[in-house]
């Protein structure tokens, strides 16, 4: 069953929107949730503000990023760099947005490594500038 984008992930649109952009149609699903396999392994490489380090299905990706859309709110996406291998695909983007909590800009630049299965994401590696997230995170409103 698709999963309908809701208002909950309304301010992670741009980062859900440039991923399935990207994929085009090497995933089935209008959405980037129904692109995602329902068994996905989500992993990050990198320890920030009490995310998961790895994720199992779908259903734990999305409350993960229920979190993260009422902690920031993107403006944009971009730019963007696709490179495909085989059943692999990296991408490469900067995030752009604001912290909600404090009102401060976040940019942030971002790698991921996705391998597709069966036409959906099957496994999602994910690098960023943890000093920029962490720099972000911490400061205060001026």
């Amino acid at each position: 069953m698709p999963h309908a984008p809701c208002a909950a992930y309304e301010p992670a649109a741009p980062y859900f929107d440039l991923v399935r952009g990207a994929l085009g149609d090497l995933v089935d699903g209008a959405h980037f949730f129904d692109a995602v396999a329902e068994n996905v392994v989500y992993e990050v490489r990198y320890d920030i503000g009490g995310w998961p380090r790895v994720l199992h299905g779908r259903a734990d990706l999305m409350a993960a990023f229920r979190g993260y859309a009422q902690a920031i709110a993107l403006r944009s996406a971009d730019p963007l760099m696709v490179h495909r291998a085989g059943d692999t695909v990296i991408l490469e983007y900067d995030v752009h947005g604001t912290i909600l909590a404090t009102g401060v800009t976040y940019d942030n630049r971002f790698c991921s490594v996705i391998r597709i299965e069966g036409r959906k994401i099957a496994q999602w590696r994910d690098y960023m500038d943890s000093l920029a997230a962490w720099t972000a995170l911490t400061a205060r409103q001026a």
